[in-house]
């Protein structure tokens, strides 16, 4: 046969070697490329070229990489190894120089502010500072905590209730006014004449109400102090009313079509989804239910359309009425077993005017005074009045901004009780601006009007005029005027602070120790 015929042919092998230890590739002239007593594979003649080709394509590729492989390596050292000298040079320059120019952290040039560790450092001394003075008044009094003398607070006969029927006579003062008001709607009466019969209803109430509580001998001060304070909320909500009404039926007059003023708030459904709040116009909203809802609601300035809550959650009301149990129980605790032994050991150095004596005492008041006054804040502003918003769902849950970060009086009384706030501008401030009085003018008398107040809620329930409250309240103009001027950011904050601190012991000491004197004669 001919060497160049059939599969038999001589030709040259090509073996390609696997990974990883597989045998290796070798071209041999004349030598078998497998193993002994195997037959070559047999190819055609096209199959035979397009092996060729393949063999040496893979050849060149691994010839390519290998190539590149070792350019990239010394690539690789090039570069590394001015990375390696630099690195060894910073290490050296690190281990010579380990200063740089840097403030302390203490200090007020180093812009440093977390200073987290040290305010949990202060509760915990806080804390133990207070669980010492706790345990030194239980080892010392015993236990003084006695529900059944709070009921003794409210009531000095079983039979007798008379702050509860004040109460339920205050209904009378509301319908006059709602009376009055649809009387105005109509025409029937006068601007003018319903003018004069709104304010000699509020002035009733205010008078009525303090004959009652000064005339009848079964009124104890708790009760007295309880009827007046709903009393006065009534008349603040009552001059609102009038005022807000009066608003419309001007607009009314000027033949306006759309009510210029922010009384309206978009439509919300119920939390059934089949009811909605329609929106009430002028003098629509001169109803029972209107009245009623607006007597009822945490605010004390009227409109015709309050912004109201989509549902009533249950989980967030139980909450608060939790809250409120749980701290009416520890504020009445933390009076008795705290507070009323301080105060009654106060008595002896305020009679022999042992001033040193009479400045410690205070300094020992003016603790469980003013946590006594923070969680009757949390309790009152927060869970009383949150729950009463819940069960009417009242949108307008600001009763409160961040009064503790006051840099100056004003801010404090402007942001800690903003009902309060929100009437004293809305119907006091600025219709005084409007008619051109000076500000400092205005700002001093909202603080009169807040002094009459303070001072009517404690005169009257005590029988007593000593006008503590009132002086205590215009001493907030100079402090503010002082406080504004000369201290400024963390101090200004201080001071407020120190005046919330030993400004109100002052005056419970003040009024306890003259109520103890007029009903009991001398101190002992």
């Amino acid at each position: 046969m001919s060497d160049t015929k059939g599969p038999t042919a001589r030709r040259r092998r090509t073996t390609i070697s696997g990974g990883g230890g597989a045998g290796s590739v070798r071209q041999a002239n004349g030598t078998k490329g497998h193993d002994a007593g195997a037959k070559p594979p047999q190819y055609p003649a096209g199959v035979k070229t397009a092996a060729a080709e393949v063999s040496k394509q893979h050849a060149s590729q691994n010839g390519n990489m290998d190539r590149g492989e070792s350019g990239k390596k010394q690539q690789q050292q090039s570069i590394n190894s001015p990375r390696k000298q630099r690195s060894a040079v910073e290490d050296i320059n690190d281990r010579l120089s380990c200063h740089v120019l840097q403030e302390s952290l203490l200090s007020s040039a180093s812009g440093y502010s977390n200073y987290r560790g040290i305010l949990n450092w202060c509760v915990v001394m806080l804390m133990l500072s207070n669980a010492r003075l706790f345990l030194e008044n239980i080892i010392k009094y015993g236990i003084l905590v006695d529900p059944i003398q709070v009921v003794s607070l409210f009531l000095k006969d079983p039979y007798s209730w008379p702050a509860a029927c004040l109460i339920i006579a205050s209904n009378l003062f509301i319908l006059t006014a709602l009376y009055v008001e649809r009387r105005l709607a109509v025409g029937t009466i006068l601007e003018t004449t319903g003018r004069i019969l709104h304010i000699f209803n509020l002035i009733c109430m205010l008078i009525c109400s303090s004959i009652t509580v000064l005339s009848v001998t079964s009124m104890t001060p708790v009760g007295g102090v309880f009827s007046l304070g709903i009393y006065t909320v009534l008349f603040l909500k009552l001059y609102s009313y009038q005022d807000a009404n009066r608003w419309c039926r001007e607009i009314r007059q000027a033949k306006a079509k759309k009510l210029t003023r922010s009384y309206s708030c978009p439509d919300v459904q119920q939390s059934n989804g089949s009811a909605v709040h329609s929106l009430v116009s002028y003098p629509g909203n001169l109803t029972h239910r209107d009245m009623y809802y607006f007597v009822f609601a945490p605010t004390l300035c009227y409109q015709l359309n309050f912004p109201r809550s989509p549902r009533i959650r249950k989980r967030f009301l139980i909450r608060r009425l939790f809250e409120m149990l749980f701290l009416m129980q520890l504020l009445v605790g933390l009076i008795q077993q705290w507070m009323v032994p301080t105060i009654q050991n106060s008595m002896k150095p305020f009679r022999e005017m042992d001033f040193s004596r009479m400045v410690e005492r205070l300094l020992k008041l003016a603790v469980p005074n003013h946590l006594i006054w923070l969680i009757f804040f949390y309790w009152f502003f927060h869970s009383s009045m949150n729950f009463v918003a819940e069960l009417l769902q009242f949108g307008d849950r600001e009763f409160y901004r961040d009064w503790w970060n006051s840099e100056t009086v004003t801010y404090f009384w402007a942001n800690w009780n903003i009902p309060v706030h929100k009437w004293c501008l809305r119907h006091f401030y600025k219709p005084m601006l409007k008619r051109g009085t000076n500000k400092f003018l205005a700002q001093t008398a909202v603080f009169l009007v807040s002094a009459f107040f303070h001072e009517y809620l404690v005169s009257v329930p005590l029988k007593m005029f000593r006008l503590w409250a009132f002086m205590g309240m215009m001493a907030q103009v100079p402090l503010a005027w002082f406080v504004g001027r000369y201290l400024n950011g963390n101090y200004g904050n201080a001071a407020v602070w120190l005046s919330l601190i030993i400004g109100q012991p002052i005056a419970v000491l003040m009024y306890f120790h003259d109520y103890y004197v007029i009903h009991h004669g001398i101190t002992k």
